[in-house]
């Protein structure tokens, strides 16, 4: 379910952008051994950067972390420069805003969630899909394996208009010239 991300039409228009953390809770809640502090609840989970263009598809990658540097690389991959950007207040977005058209921020820390046509609850709303359906269909999911389920809810998201039968088409039509072996995966997961 994975487009084809050799040379993809980028997002235009206005492009809402996210991150997020996915993974499950620490199973040891105490403190760390042989440190001072507890261990972060985030520091377990994996990070994924997100958008989306309103009114079409959505992107999602795994990224190694939430900085400057590896936001800007996926945005720059992804995003039109003739468009206009909408994030949260997060410093690692600041830098975006010269290279786009427009970019415009809402302040959550703040409780500022919308401004006019300013906000992110679209690309949230997607966020949302996908931890409904990793705390409740999927449960534990890999770090080495979440790209590919993140494939899956992208596709899932953009045909989302389509019916069940053009959906499948779409699904079958992406395969074409893929083969994948059950031995693939598994090995390189183990390495």
């Amino acid at each position: 379910m994975a487009e084809n991300y050799g040379e993809p039409e980028k997002l235009s228009g206005t492009v809402e952008i996210d991150e997020t953390f996915i993974g499950g809770k620490p199973r040891y809640k105490g403190w760390t051994a042989g440190r001072a502090k507890p261990r972060a609840h985030f520091s377990t989970k994996t990070r994924v950067v997100a958008m989306v263009e309103r009114g079409g598809s959505v992107r999602a990658e795994v990224s190694q972390g939430v900085t400057a540097r590896n936001i800007r690389q996926i945005v720059r991959e992804n995003v039109d420069t003739s468009s206009r950007i909408i994030t949260d207040e997060l410093r690692a977005y600041r830098r975006l805003g010269p290279e786009y058209a427009q970019h415009d921020h809402v302040n959550h820390g703040r409780g500022e969630y919308v401004r006019g046509d300013v906000t992110t609850n679209t690309i949230e709303g997607f966020f949302s899909l996908v931890k409904r359906g990793m705390y409740g269909t999927f449960h534990s999911v890999s770090r080495k394996h979440l790209h590919r389920y993140m494939s899956e809810f992208s596709f899932r998201y953009n045909t989302r208009k389509l019916d069940d039968g053009a959906r499948t088409d779409a699904a079958i039509r992406a395969s074409v010239g893929k083969r994948l072996l059950y031995r693939e995966p598994v090995e390189r997961a183990g390495a």
